[in-house]
């Protein structure tokens, strides 16, 4: 196999656009017949994404693997951080629980086995790989964390890979943030960045163009390209931080109003993606009681700490609604993983396994104990689900550390290979599963949003989107506007020639 190629991607702060360029280029990488992989050393998310062999990444690498066209393995993220509360979290390396480490310890205890641990799955991707495209985390110039990061200039030195800096034009000051982050970078760092891109362009690039013109000649960094903001691009985001741009749909008028609550450590938000897309719905993030109103369907999604998640609900005063707006039928409530538990009887920790709370008292719609256990489920699942008089398959993945017991168990919802899985009592309008990406599932989707119009005494809709096809739709649109706008012969010639030097560490 010829030699690897990496390539870097890092950006100027957080949801800068790495993931996006990132998936971009496995995609075009892929299409140009080279076998290519994603690599993110440490990935800090609670968007999660569970392998072929029930392991566990961040979703922004299984997504990049996906349009890469390959299976997504641990390899390709072998430490991902998954908080818990303020400045603890939960480390999962190679794809399991590692341990709960707080934020010193993780930096001054874990780094020298986190070096090892990413060196060793980089090399095992490089000798399967042509291409590797590389994610960096946040800013490479943290001043204060660089001396041990393992995510941005130290794999970019392990690996010998130029770097691509990029820049959310959208954000503002997009030319200070660019040369502020390289005159902040140590000089053979600096040396190592082999161009920036701008992305997220709105507007008449010629009025940007001086501005182009001047970073060049005052940084002697090459601009190779910005790309446009691109409307309607259904790619799983890993990060919370990109719930801001979820508000669109907030003042839309539709027939369906969709409120998804949103607590503090929402996790997977992205299994309410595919409603975005359906003509008929209006899609809401609600995080206060006098947001909520009466909504026809009420999803709670996972989270990753249930109890305190539980306990905001409670505070808030949404618990006590969701409860109320259950009680009078007029909603469907729809409990994904961390939601599935909030909606049984109650919670349990004894171990403390993510929250200092020992045990709340759940909604009391399903007769169901939950208890937190050390040890986690992370599988691939597929069943067969009854639903709205049919009988449709459902497929989805389970990430979750608790185990529920059923007081009675009259209304399972997916039947799996030797067992049952979740509830749905249809009369009451109310589901529980742990199965996340439900919703992905199009006859399922589509089902449920008709049964809701026709409580509505609303036509059905028959010829509702594909979201997979959307998803696949979207990777290709994302490959050919970074093809248009990219200098991709230039980054192709300076990942051949920094594989030519000697590698430093």
């Amino acid at each position: 196999m010829p030699k690897t190629l990496p390539l870097m991607v890092q950006g100027t702060s957080s949801d800068a656009g790495k993931s996006a360029i990132a998936t971009a280029l496995c995609r075009i990488f892929a299409q140009d017949g080279y076998k290519t992989a994603p690599f993110k050393s440490q990935n800090m998310a609670l968007n999660s994404y569970v392998t072929l062999d029930g392991k566990e990444i961040g979703r922004a690498q299984g997504v990049q693997a996906e349009a890469a066209g390959i299976l997504a393995t641990t390899d390709m993220n072998p430490i991902l951080i998954k908080p818990t509360r303020d400045s603890e979290s939960q480390i999962v390396v190679n794809g399991e629980p590692y341990g709960n480490m707080k934020a010193f310890a993780y930096r001054t205890e874990f780094y020298d086995e986190g070096l090892r641990v990413i060196e060793e799955a980089y090399q095992r991707l490089a000798s399967s790989y042509e291409r590797i495209v590389i994610e960096g985390a946040g800013s490479p110039a943290e001043v204060n964390l660089n001396d041990r990061e393992l995510v941005n200039m130290r794999v970019a030195r392990l690996t010998n890979a130029p770097v691509i800096l990029v820049a959310d034009i959208e954000r503002g000051g997009v030319f200070a943030s660019l040369v502020g982050t390289l005159q902040l970078l140590e000089p053979e760092d600096r040396d190592r960045v082999i161009g920036v891109i701008i992305n997220r362009f709105r507007g008449d690039l010629t009025l940007l163009q001086p501005g182009l013109d001047w970073f060049e000649e005052y940084t002697g960094k090459p601009v190779l390209g910005v790309v446009p903001f691109i409307p309607d691009l259904w790619i799983d985001a890993e990060d919370s931080l990109i719930l801001h741009r979820y508000q669109g749909q907030r003042e839309t008028p539709r027939e369906i109003d969709i409120a998804v609550l949103r607590y503090p450590r929402i996790s997977n938000f992205t299994d309410v993606d595919p409603f975005f897309v359906e003509p008929d719905c209006r899609m809401r993030f609600v995080t206060r009681l006098e947001e909520l109103g009466e909504p026809d369907l009420i999803v709670l999604p996972g989270s990753k700490n249930t109890l305190e998640d539980l306990q905001f609900l409670r505070d808030t005063g949404l618990a006590a609604a969701v409860q109320d707006l259950h009680h009078k039928g007029k909603t469907y409530i729809v409990g994904l993983c961390g939601g599935y538990q909030m909606l049984g009887d109650s919670i349990h920790d004894p171990a403390g396994v993510e929250s200092l709370l020992q045990q709340l008292d759940g909604l009391g719609l399903i007769p169901m104990i939950t208890t937190m256990e050390q040890k986690k489920t992370t599988v691939l699942s597929r069943g067969e689900a009854v639903f709205a008089k049919e009988k449709l398959t459902v497929e989805g993945y389970e990430i979750h550390m608790g185990q529920s017991a059923y007081s009675s168990y009259d209304f399972p919802f997916i039947q799996m290979e030797g067992r049952t899985e979740g509830y749905c009592q249809e009369e009451r309008q109310l589901i529980g599963t742990y199965f996340h990406g439900l919703f992905h599932n199009d006859h399922f989707r589509t089902l449920l949003l008709n049964t809701i119009r026709e409580k509505k005494g609303l036509p059905p809709i028959t010829d509702r989107p594909s979201f997979v096809a959307l998803r696949e739709q979207g990777y290709d649109l994302l490959a050919d506007t970074v093809r248009r706008h990219v200098k991709l012969d230039t980054i192709e010639e300076y990942m051949k020639v920094f594989q030519e030097k000697e590698v430093q560490i």
